[in-house]
């Protein structure tokens, strides 16, 4: 199953994961500090979010391709019940 990000839905995704990365190094950079905990776990939760999010997108992306692949009988050698129980695997993965 190949995953084909275009224009929007890339640029949402690739946003997300900068986010991302940016309050990953601010949890290094309050932790390398000696910041209050309570201060570190919510930068940390907010990371995990925007990661879990972009996860999400990457996934109804893969699911939208899928079904039009489905439909138009392109199956790349899979049968609809494979392509579903890859899906709901990388799904079940986030949650």
């Amino acid at each position: 199953m190949e995953l084909e990000l275009e224009g929007a839905d890339l640029k949402a995704v690739l946003n997300r994961l900068r986010r991302a990365q940016g309050q990953i190094s601010g949890v290094i950079r309050m932790i390398e500090e000696g910041r209050d905990c309570e201060d570190v776990v919510t930068q940390l939760a907010a990371a995990s979010r925007a990661l879990d999010r972009a996860g999400f997108a990457i996934i109804a992306t893969g699911m939208q391709q899928c079904m039009t692949d489905i439909e138009s009988g392109r199956k790349n050698g899979e049968d609809a019940r494979q392509m579903r129980a890859r899906l709901e695997k990388l799904f079940l993965s986030l949650a």
